[in-house]
């Protein structure tokens, strides 16, 4: 090949190799200068066909191909007209239809990632072997980007897997599978030990198999696995296709995608292949021309490149292994801490004030572990591995070594800078010295250690192990080095690192506080409980706000709406009304009621045996609400949405944030701002109309609903 994008070698069997590595790319995607190398190779393989037994396509990159490039996906496909779209889809769609019908056995070696075109690329393929290394994932993600497969990937899912299979396991789920998964699922067929036996191995099976070289479902009287919806025994489970979809997404019409794929899915399962990749681009060229492709375009991709490069890391410090983090607190947080870190194999000292405490934090670890044993996604010898790595202790001389803290009890300052006193002297020198506390200032905390410059916030969220954010915070004497080190720990435990400025309730505290009293104040307007949540639901949140705020516990809402208004009052600074609203309902459920959330058993909703049961009834009595009551449903969603899209504004305004992308990427998976905007930053840059119509939105809120809603002046003046 003149360009290299493609590099052409034929062995003495007649196996021809096609070796993708794009000179001007770290990964190979699909380029005008990739697809004019795939023609050729294509029209060359047709050329010598007679000499040729088979071929190979592999990358020579880390990963195997990584499709469109959403740069260019956003800067060139999603401004174009349809018409425009449909051809660039077509011209690749034609190329795989070629490839995989050029009359010779193909095989996709995967040494590395392949997921949304590069799975594409190797369904039409006619055997695909994977790589059992490090970072090798196989997929279709492309439903978590607000797109759909453009490439065939829906119709060649639904007629290698079978619908069911391909829609749940696949295409819906967006999962990044290892290839043990693949196989299992069914995308790929065989797995090898390593990126070298690739090659041999698909060389091996085109010797063994000549005469594969052509696809099922170009075989005449080909049968969708499991029946497609002309079939009558699959049309009868037919109608609970669209109504589970309904339940998965709870209402929420604002991601079009999954609707999309399904509907794509189904449709095209009733007509022949090449008409199935019809239907799949149009609907593809629909979903790019939506605003929540960009959004979330924008969010997921652009935004989580951003925050993994450890893009906020402050430049010129060095960076330094972390040899053993030392943990103050063997309670949920503090032994979910305790057991990423070890996972990211890092040593832990696991401390509380017994030994028998520090054991039972260690505990959840081996609890987690016995759980990825029973479902395969572990070996004991790696298990064991992690769990010697925890060391429980009541012994504060056990931080000995250790280059690295987070202490994890209750949040009191007292009882904090006590358990940093206890060990400070004992840790190395320039030790970080981290508290997960949610929300008191890191400056009035770093008071009570003898090194300021060595203290930060670490804000985890619980579930630790499964929440990908940490919200790092840095207090007015944090210095770069302790800030880079934090930021690097993150980035170890395989966590997303937003990072803040101090103030009270940070950014994800302060913000998602807000949006739970917008939901409690709305009760005492009259508005039923049930239309609350499902507000809450129809808006893309993934736990509806009362539900939010019982599994949270009144007492904590209480203790954080205190503070707010201390602090007010102290700062002389505006309060939000529904703060003092939301206050007297809380107050009123735990004092007149004795109803603490669901803990406690009894909340916004009913409890038995600790699940819940409904709504409590007798909240429509206290605040006689309405399920009659005309308000219109948009302004209860949007009240949920602008109260915390306003409020990040007031923290870049004030400086605790100063990136769109962490604000993005910490209101998403961190307090569960609705993934389809892209992000409380995003949702501004997103919406529909431009800036202008946000504005105007905002005003009018704020003239039903209160000052809370008027938009900041930094925002009028943008």
């Amino acid at each position: 090949m003149t360009d290299n994008t493609i590099r052409w070698d034929r062995d003495a069997d007649g196996i021809v190799t096609l070796t993708m590595d794009d000179p001007n790319q770290q990964a190979n995607t699909i380029t005008e200068a990739f697809q004019a190398s795939l023609a050729t190779a294509l029209d060359r393989i047709d050329d010598e066909r007679d000499a040729i037994t088979g071929i190979v396509i592999t990358s020579a990159k880390k990963t195997f191909f990584a499709g469109m490039d959403l740069n260019v996906l956003l800067e060139q496909l999603v401004p174009a007209a349809p018409a425009e779209i449909l051809a660039v889809t077509a011209a690749f769609n034609a190329q795989l239809r070629r490839l995989e019908t050029i009359g010779k056995p193909v095989v996709a070696a995967i040494n590395g990632a392949a997921l949304g075109g590069g799975l594409e690329l190797a369904f039409a393929t006619h055997h695909r072997i994977a790589a059992d290394v490090r970072g090798n994932q196989i997929g279709l993600p492309e439903v978590l980007l607000g797109v759909l497969p453009g490439g065939g990937g829906i119709g060649r899912a639904v007629r290698l897997l079978g619908i069911q299979q391909a829609l749940m396991q696949v295409l819906l789920t967006g999962e990044r599978m290892h290839p043990a998964k693949a196989l299992k699922v069914g995308v790929i067929d065989e797995i090898v030990g390593s990126a070298e036996e690739l090659v041999p191995a698909a060389k091996a099976w085109i010797k063994a198999n000549p005469d594969r070289k052509v696809q099922p479902w170009d075989v005449k009287g080909f049968k969708i696995p499991g029946g497609s919806p002309a079939t009558p025994a699959f049309a009868a489970t037919l109608p609970a296709f669209p109504a589970n979809l309904h339940k998965q997404l709870e209402g929420n019409d604002h991601m079009p995608a999954p609707r999309a794929i399904m509907a794509a899915a189904l449709e095209g399962a009733l007509v022949d292949f090449d008409t199935a990749q019809k239907i799949e681009s149009r609907y593809f060229v629909s979903l790019v021309k939506s605003p929540v492709a960009r959004n979330m375009i924008q969010a997921f991709f652009f935004d989580i490149q951003q925050v993994e490069s450890g893009a906020a890391r402050p430049v010129g410090i060095e960076k330094k292994p972390i040899k053993k983090v030392g943990i103050l607190g063997a309670g949920m947080m503090g032994a979910g801490i305790a057991y990423v870190t070890a996972k990211a194999g890092i040593e832990v000292v696991l401390k509380d004030v017994s030994l028998e405490a520090a054991q039972r934090g260690k505990a959840y670890s081996e609890n987690l572990e016995a759980k990825a044993l029973a479902k395969g996604r572990t070996t004991e010898e790696k298990s064991t591995a992690l769990l010697g790595l925890i060391h429980p202790t009541a012994d504060a001389a056990d931080f000995a070594g250790v280059d690295f803290v987070v202490e994890a009890v209750f949040e009191n300052p007292e009882l904090k800078n006590k358990v940093f006193q206890e060990i400070e002297d004992l840790v190395e020198p320039g030790a970080v010295l981290g508290s997960n506390t949610s929300s008191l200032p890191i400056t009035g905390l770093a008071q009570g250690v003898k090194k300021g410059e060595d203290f930060i916030g670490i804000h985890f969220f619980s579930p630790v192990e499964a929440m990908q954010p940490i919200e790092i915070i840095r207090g007015a004497k944090t210095s770069d080095e302790t800030l880079a080190r934090a930021i690097d720990y993150t980035l170890a435990i395989k966590k997303y690192p937003i990072v803040v400025h101090d103030g009270r309730g940070f950014f994800t505290t302060r913000v998602f506080s807000l949006w739970l009293l917008e939901a409690v104040a709305m009760l005492t307007e009259g508005i039923d409980p049930a239309t609350i949540e499902q507000a809450g639901a129809q808006a893309g949140y993934p736990v509806a706000p009362l539900q939010v705020a019982d599994e949270l516990s009144f007492g904590t809402i209480r203790k954080i709406m205190d503070e707010t208004i201390a602090a007010a009052e102290a700062e002389g600074t505006a309060l939000a009304e529904s703060i003092p609203v939301a206050r007297e309902v809380v107050v009123a459920l735990m004092d007149r009621f004795e109803r603490n959330g669901k803990l406690g058993g009894a909340g916004f909703y009913d409890y038995a045996d600790g699940k819940r049961t409904g709504l409590w009834d007798t909240l429509r009595d206290e605040y006689k609400t309405d399920r009659t009551l005309r308000v219109p449903f948009a302004d209860l969603e949007d009240r949920l949405m602008f109260i915390q899209v306003l409020e990040t504004q007031k923290c870049f305004d004030e400086g605790v944030l100063a990136s769109d992308a962490d604000a993005n990427i910490g209101s998403i998976f961190g307090i569960g701002f609705p993934a389809w905007t892209g992000g409380v930053r995003q949702f501004i840059a997103g919406y529909p109309g431009g800036r202008a119509a946000f504005a105007a939105r905002a005003d009018e809120l704020a003239q039903r609903y209160g000052a809370r809603f008027r938009l900041p002046e930094s925002l009028r003046a943008e």
